[in-house]
């Protein structure tokens, strides 16, 4: 198997050639000449329209049989043609069957018709009378047809697979099948089709294209499934109608391409399916049961592709939607769910103070930003909140004047409590030389940090709210019973690449200047721990130096724990994903830090505080995630070393 396979996928398309109503002979032209684009661009399936051979608006034209034979004898064209491929191309046509006319799909590879689906619900109202010409799918009474002298197997209970990558196959619907209560696709899917084609004739009026669209995604998403739709162009008679070419390629609810609307000329849209990803989604859903049906399966030939990129976006920042108004409204959602957690949390246990460490980062701000909306929502008073900043022996200006600013603005109680004194003592009470800038150094001050935190929960009846977020608990990077631990965690859920956002969406829709003007400073500030010394007051401590870029570890998250993708496929998305900013080696060697601390740090992660979950990943052991404390890395690991 080749490598596209081999990472789950597969490619195909969805074409709308150029076409004349009732010339069959025409139409076969412009179908073999995007057959050969399809077959040159490596398109493993590629869909056309319905009807696509004669035209869907020929209205009783359908009963002549010399269009019914020349749409016969361009099927027979176009399987010659095909003899030189492996690829499959799925084309519709009127086809007589017993003495009864079916609008059907053929399968068509390597000079073959593998199979014919019929169109199983017949739209009879408004401006569709197709029943005037066809029968419904399910009136068919026969398993084969004779085509050519050759018996090929027919009916709604077909399903496709390739000869060799089992898990890549498909079924087929036509148009209103789409559009009835429970598509024909939705129980193909539960019996194992991962892409769904469907062949379209929709005419356009004002809206149909977006209900259209949202259709095919929706159907995605349910049938955990691709979806290749193809509607039929411009060419069509525009008698009463007019149709506008609309393809559209959807992975699981999503769009990864679309057709250009009332072009004249001939189209084909390209995309690749994750085949991988689809059955690890279904395969994690446990509602999602084989629906009872009997299906015949339909071999195919193998599915021969040699890609070396690929044609849809892999996102950088998956955690962090691309569309400026869809961030806007993530980040918004995102506080609400924050917000809403710990407002729960304090009503239950009938406190009324939080304490909170800032140090002026990022994290910490966030979370202060989420206490003060609690508040708010609770018509508590903010000078509840105890908001305490705990310089020590790496604090800078930089990050002390942002904490110090920031718990000033919001209008928080302030406290300034420094360490350096708790910690020399703490050195001289272990034995510890502070000369000696080890891990102990390090953790003994994040101790004594939530320590006071602690301390001063108890003293004032408060909750210690935690600042932690979800990329800090994948890779282990918090200190054990320091940071790590709180009464709850807001930003728990919440990954690094996104925490920057909801910051910034926070400096943008304050109506307090001296809020926004301290949060730009935080976001221009680096991520640092700030725990060893610097002469100069400079930060020198700098988390990327040391772990790789939170970016990086943000993606290798993300494509692990949402889709299981191994870490070969990862390091392909992420080279794909990162080209020009991050070569191969640095990708990789961040990667090998991201599995060894991942598995290494799981420990941390088994008795992490509450917190709530704000996407499709958490790592909380009472939710999302529960691993093994002392699992091996080796299988990640292998041929990363």
């Amino acid at each position: 198997m080749n490598d596209m396979p081999k990472y789950g996928y597969v490619r195909v398309a969805a074409a709308v050639p150029e076409m004349k109503v009732a010339d069959c002979v025409f139409n076969t032209g412009k179908i073999l000449e995007i057959m050969a684009e399809a077959a040159e661009k490596q398109c493993y399936i590629t869909v056309f329209p319905e009807l696509c051979i004669t035209g869907y608006t020929c209205g009783d034209l359908f009963r002549q049989s010399i269009l019914i034979d020349s749409a016969l004898n361009s099927l027979h064209e176009l399987s010659k043609a095909s003899c030189k491929w492996d690829n499959v191309f799925i084309v519709g046509l009127p086809l007589l069957i017993k003495n009864r006319l079916y609008n059907c799909a053929a399968v068509i590879q390597k000079g073959q018709i593998k199979g014919i689906v019929p169109k199983a619900c017949i739209p009879n109202n408004n401006e569709f009378y197709e029943k005037r010409w066809f029968r419904e799918g399910g009136d068919l009474d026969t398993d084969y047809v004779s085509i050519f002298g050759e018996d090929i197997p027919c009916g709604l209970d077909l399903i496709f697979e390739d000869g060799e990558y089992s898990q890549l196959c498909f079924a087929i619907e036509i148009c209103e099948d789409l559009w009835i209560p429970i598509p024909p696709s939705s129980k193909k899917a539960l019996d194992g089709a991962s892409i769904i084609c469907n062949l379209s004739a929709s005419n356009e009026i004002i809206g149909k294209h977006e209900y259209r669209e949202m259709l095919v995604k929706s159907q995605s998403g349910r049938c955990i499934a691709g979806y290749l739709y193809s509607s039929s162009g411009v060419g069509e008679s525009t008698t009463d109608l007019v149709f506008g070419g609309h393809a559209i390629i959807a992975e699981n609810g999503i769009v990864l391409a679309q057709s250009e609307r009332f072009r004249m000329e001939s189209q084909l849209i390209v995309s690749e399916i994750d085949i991988q990803k689809l059955i690890h989604d279904r395969m994690n859903k446990s509602t999602f049961m084989p629906s009872g049906s009997n299906n015949r399966i339909v071999k195919l030939n193998p599915c021969r592709q040699n890609i070396e990129t690929l044609n849809r976006e892999i996102e950088k920042h998956p955690f962090v939607p691309s569309n400026p108004k869809t961030c806007d409204e993530r980040c918004a959602e995102i506080f609400r769910i924050q917000a809403s957690g710990l407002v729960k949390r304090l009503k239950h246990t009938g406190t009324k103070k939080a304490v909170i460490g800032v140090s002026g980062g990022l994290d910490s701000t966030l979370a202060l930003l989420v206490v003060a909306r609690a508040f708010d929502l609770l018509q508590l008073p903010r000078k509840d909140i105890i908001a305490v900043t705990m310089p020590g022996f790496g604090t800078t200006e930089q990050t002390y004047r942002n904490a110090v600013n920031l718990i000033k603005a919001i209008g928080a109680d302030y406290h300034e409590i420094n360490i350096e004194a708790a910690c020399m003592q703490h050195f001289r009470d272990i034995g510890h030389d502070p000369e000696n800038h080890d891990i102990t150094y390090e953790n003994v001050q994040a101790r004594e940090r939530t320590q006071i935190l602690m301390d001063l929960a108890n003293k004032e009846n408060g909750l210690v709210i935690g600042t932690g977020d979800l990329s800090e608990l994948a890779l282990g990077w918090c200190t054990y019973n320091g940071d790590h631990m709180s009464m709850y965690s807001v930003n728990c859920g919440v990954p690094k690449t996104l925490v920057k956002h909801l910051v910034r969406w926070a400096a943008e829709n304050t109506d307090d200047s001296a809020v926004a003007e301290v949060l730009r400073c935080v976001i221009d500030t680096p991520v640092t721990p700030e725990l060893l010394p610097s002469g100069n007051g400079e930060i020198v401590q700098k988390t990327e130096d040391i772990i790789g870029p939170y970016e990086l570890h943000d993606f290798f998250i993300y494509h692990m724990l949402r889709y299981g993708a191994e870490p070969e496929k990862i390091l392909f998305l992420a080279k794909n994903a990162f080209c020009g900013e991050y070569d191969e080696e640095k990708i990789s060697d961040t990667m090998k830090i991201f599995y060894k601390r991942f598995f290494s740090q799981q420990f941390k992660r088994s008795c992490v505080p509450d917190g709530p979950k704000v996407g499709t990943i958490s790592l909380s052991p009472r939710g999302d995630w529960r691993m093994p404390s002392d699992a091996s890395a080796q299988i990640w690991l292998k041929g990363q070393a």
